[in-house]
C-alpha cells in the first residue's frame, strides 16, 4: 500500500502554495520536449547544471526530481526554452481517411519470451508507444505465428511477401517512435525463419551463382516481380537478407517495411552469437531489447550505428519562411548533402584524389598494433611469472564522448598556428620528439618514430603541446562550423551498454575483485543478453567504421563514386577524430602506469594492453593508494566505457616467445585470435 499523508489538507495547501509560487516544474514529457527542441543533449543540460547525465535522465523520466539547490536553475532553464520553444497547439481532431482501415491483430500470449534472469532486461520505451502497442518487430515462423515484444504471438494470415507487408502496415501494430522530434519513426522490422521464407516463397538459401555474389535475388525471381506487380518497390540494394520494401503515399511520405531472413545470414554471428539458432520468441526479445536501447534493427550492426548517427541528428527540421513550413537545415547535423573530404583525410581510390593527382599523403590516423622491441626487456620483467591483458571497454564510444568534430566543408590553411580547439588535419613534423621506446609512440599505429613530416588530427597535434613539445604546422584543412554531433550517438550506447551489462549482474557499484569475478561469468548469466552485449559493442565499432566505408566490387575504377561516399555521413575525417583521441586516451594511461608503477607494456593492440604481473590478476599490478581506491591517471577496472577488464591471462615465458617472433601478445593473450577493432 502507498502511504498516505498524515495531514491531507496541510499537504494539499503546500501543493497550492508551490503552484502559486511557481515552484512546480513541467511535467517529465515536456522538459525532453524543450531540451530537444533546442538541440541541447543530457550532458551539456547536466555540464551547466553541474551534475551527473542520470540525475538528467532521472529528472527526464519523473523518477527524480533536483534537489533545492538546482532546482531553480534548472527551472530557470525550461522556462528559458517554454519561451523560444512554446508547445505547438493541438491538432483538431479529424476522421481518419477512407479506405479498409484494420484494427491491431489480436495478440495470444504462448510461449514465454525467455527463460528467468537473475535480473530481467528493462522493457524497452518502442512497446509503450499506443500507435505501436506490439512493439518495433516480430519475428515470424512457418506456421504463421508472429512472436512479438514480451512473449506476444500474433496470427499472420499472409501466404505471399505483399501479403505480408501489406499485414505488417494495416494489422500488426508493429514499429517504433522516433528518436529524435525531428526525425522519422522507424519502420516495422519483420524477422522470417527459414520455414517462414520458404512458406511465402522464398529460397530457403540464396543458391544461385548470381545470388550469392551480389546477396540478393535476382530481379526476374517470382518475388522480386510479385512486389513489382503490386506496385510496391525494393531500395536499390534489392532483396537481399535484410530487404526494404516501400511505396509512396501522398508528397515525401512513403509506406516502408523491413525483412530480414535469418537463413540468408541476417544476423551475423560475429556481432549476434548464437542468436539465429534461438527459438523465434528468444530472438524477438534479443532483437526487441537491441531495438528498445539502441535502435531498430536495419542492416548490419555496422548499419544500425551509422542509422542511430542519423536518427539522433536528423539533417533537416520544419522551419517557417512566410508563414509557411517547409524542411531546413537541422543545426548541429551533418546536413542531407554530402561534403567531399580534404585530399589527406580521404583514401587513394577517391575522386578527389584521382582528379586532382595529389601526392601529399594522407592521414594515418588508426588504432595501435605495437610490440615492445624484446631487446628492451630487463631480466626483472622477464623472470615475472605472468603477462595478463586488459581490455579497455568500448575504447571509440569513449573517445567519441564530447568530441568537436567538423560539420562543414573544409578550408585549407597555409602555415596557420596550431589550435587545439579546431578540427581538421594538420601537416606537421613530429619526427624530433625523443620519447622512451619501452613505450610506443603516440603519433603512429605501429607505435615507431615518425620519420618526417605527415598529417596528424588535431587530437594528435594537441597531444604532442601535452606533452610539451612545440607544434608548428606547415598547412592543415580545418571546419569553420564544429560541434560535437556525436553526443547524443555516445549518451544512447553508453546507456544501452551499462544497462545490458547491468542485466548481466555487472554494475558500477561492485569492487574490483567482484568486477571481475562477474566479469569471468556474466555470458553465462543470460546468454540472451550477452547476445545483446555483444551486438551493442559491434554497433560501435561498426559504426565507426562506416564513417570511412571503402568501395566493394570487382568492377571498381579509382577515381569512381561509389554509394557510401555519397551520403552525408561518409566522414573520413570524424573516423579521424575518434581513433586519434582513442590512441591518445591509450597513450596517456600508458604513459601514467609507468609514473603510478614504474610498470612498462609488453605490447598493444587497439584497446587491449598486456603488462608483465607478479600475479594472474590486474589486482596484483594496477596502482592502488589504498584497498579499494584505484589512483586516477591509470588503468582502472569497472564497466563503464574507458575503464578496463581482463582480457586475458598467460605465462611471461608465452609473451616473451611471441615477441621474439614478431607476433602480438595482445592479439593471442585471450586464448584465440583476437579481432584488430581499428574501425573498418
Amino acid at each position: 500500500m502507498s502511504s498516505q499523508p498524515s495531514d491531507p489538507l496541510a499537504a494539499v495547501d503546500a501543493l497550492l502554495a508551490a503552484v502559486e509560487a511557481g515552484h512546480l516544474l513541467p511535467a517529465p514529457a515536456e522538459r525532453v520536449r524543450l531540451r530537444e527542441a533546442a538541440g541541447l543533449t543530457q550532458a551539456a543540460v547536466a555540464q551547466a547544471l553541474g551534475v551527473r547525465i542520470p540525475s538528467i535522465q532521472a529528472w527526464e523520466e519523473g523518477r527524480a526530481e533536483p534537489k533545492p539547490e538546482r532546482l531553480q536553475a534548472y527551472r530557470r532553464l525550461l522556462e528559458g526554452l517554454a519561451h523560444r520553444y512554446p508547445a505547438p497547439a493541438p491538432r483538431p481532431h479529424t476522421p481518419p481517411p477512407p479506405g479498409p482501415a484494420h484494427p491491431p491483430a489480436a495478440a495470444t500470449p504462448r510461449r514465454p519470451a525467455a527463460k528467468k534472469t537473475a535480473r530481467p532486461a528493462t522493457t524497452p520505451a518502442t512497446a509503450a508507444d499506443s500507435r505501436f502497442p506490439h512493439g518495433p518487430l516480430a519475428v515470424l515462423d512457418g506456421d504463421g505465428s508472429a512472436y512479438a515484444m514480451n512473449g506476444t504471438v500474433l496470427d499472420c494470415p499472409a501466404t505471399t511477401i505483399t501479403e505480408l507487408v501489406e499485414w505488417t502496415l494495416n494489422q500488426s501494430g508493429l514499429g517504433a517512435p522516433r528518436l529524435n522530434r525531428n526525425g522519422k519513426d522507424s519502420d516495422p522490422l519483420v524477422v522470417l525463419t527459414a520455414s517462414a521464407a520458404v512458406e511465402l516463397g522464398l529460397p530457403e538459401r540464396l543458391e544461385g551463382r548470381e545470388e550469392r555474389r551480389s546477396l540478393r535475388l535476382a530481379d526476374d525471381h517470382p518475388v522480386v516481380q510479385q512486389i513489382g506487380r503490386a506496385r510496391w518497390q525494393l531500395t536499390q540494394r534489392g532483396f537481399g537478407p535484410w530487404a526494404r520494401i516501400y511505396r509512396k503515399t501522398d508528397g515525401s511520405t512513403r509506406q516502408c517495411v523491413q525483412l530480414a531472413v535469418l537463413s540468408w545470414d541476417a544476423l551475423d554471428a560475429r556481432s549476434w552469437p548464437g542468436v539465429a539458432t534461438l527459438h523465434p520468441a528468444d530472438i524477438a526479445r534479443v532483437l526487441g531489447v537491441y531495438a528498445g536501447r539502441v535502435i531498430t534493427p536495419r542492416g548490419s550492426t555496422a548499419v544500425c550505428g551509422l542509422e542511430l548517427m542519423t536518427a539522433l541528428r536528423p539533417p533537416t527540421r520544419a522551419v517557417q519562411e512566410n508563414g509557411t513550413w517547409v524542411s531546413g537545415h537541422n543545426p548541429g547535423s551533418l546536413g542531407s548533402q554530402p561534403l567531399d573530404p580534404a585530399p589527406p583525410e580521404a583514401i587513394a581510390e577517391h575522386p578527389v584524389v584521382v582528379n586532382s593527382g595529389w601526392t601529399g599523403g594522407f592521414l594515418n590516423e588508426e588504432a595501435y598494433q605495437w610490440v615492445r622491441d624484446p631487446a628492451l626487456l630487463s631480466d626483472e620483467e622477464c623472470l615475472l611469472p605472468y603477462a595478463v591483458g586488459l581490455d579497455l571497454n568500448t575504447a571509440f564510444l569513449a573517445a567519441s564522448a564530447r568530441l568537436t568534430v567538423g560539420l562543414s566543408a573544409p578550408d585549407h590553411f597555409h602555415r596557420p598556428v596550431f589550435n587545439k580547439k579546431i578540427p581538421g588535419s594538420w601537416l606537421a613534423d613530429l619526427s624530433h620528439i625523443d620519447l622512451d621506446p619501452r613505450l610506443p609512440s603516440p603519433f603512429t599505429p605501429d607505435g615507431t618514430r615518425p620519420a618526417g613530416p605527415a598529417w596528424y588530427q588535431t587530437h594528435t597535434l594537441a597531444y604532442a603541446q601535452e606533452l610539451g613539445h612545440d607544434v608548428h604546422p606547415l598547412e592543415a584543412y580545418l571546419r569553420r562550423e564544429t560541434g560535437a554531433y556525436l553526443d547524443p550517438w555516445h549518451d544512447r550506447l553508453k546507456t544501452a551498454y551499462l544497462d545490458t551489462l547491468a542485466d548481466l549482474g555487472v554494475t558500477p557499484d561492485l569492487t574490483d575483485a567482484d568486477f571481475l569475478t562477474a566479469m569471468a561469468v556474466h555470458q553465462q548469466t543470460d546468454p540472451a543478453m550477452a547476445a545483446v552485449l555483444a551486438a551493442i559493442k559491434a554497433t560501435v565499432k561498426g559504426g565507426i567504421g562506416k564513417l570511412r566505408e571503402r568501395p566493394q566490387g570487382r568492377t571498381y575504377r579509382n577515381g569512381d563514386p561509389w554509394p557510401a561516399m555519397q551520403r552525408p555521413t561518409w566522414r573520413p575525417d570524424i573516423r579521424a577524430a575518434v581513433i586519434s583521441k582513442a590512441r591518445v586516451n591509450m597513450h596517456r594511461k600508458l604513459a601514467n602506469m609507468v609514473k603510478l608503477t614504474g610498470l612498462y607494456p609488453l605490447a598493444v593492440l587497439s584497446d587491449c594492453v598486456v603488462y608483465p604481473s607478479p600475479g594472474p590478476s590486474p589486482l596484483d599490478f594496477l596502482p592502488y593508494a589504498a584497498p579499494g581506491k584505484p589512483l586516477m591517471g591509470g588503468f582502472r577496472l569497472g564497466p563503464t566505457p574507458g575503464l578496463a577488464k581482463l582480457e586475458g591471462v598467460q605465462e611471461m615465458s608465452w609473451a616473451v616467445d611471441l615477441m621474439e617472433k614478431g607476433l602480438n601478445p595482445a592479439r593471442h593473450i585471450k586464448g584465440g585470435d583476437a579481432v584488430l577493432d581499428d574501425g573498418e
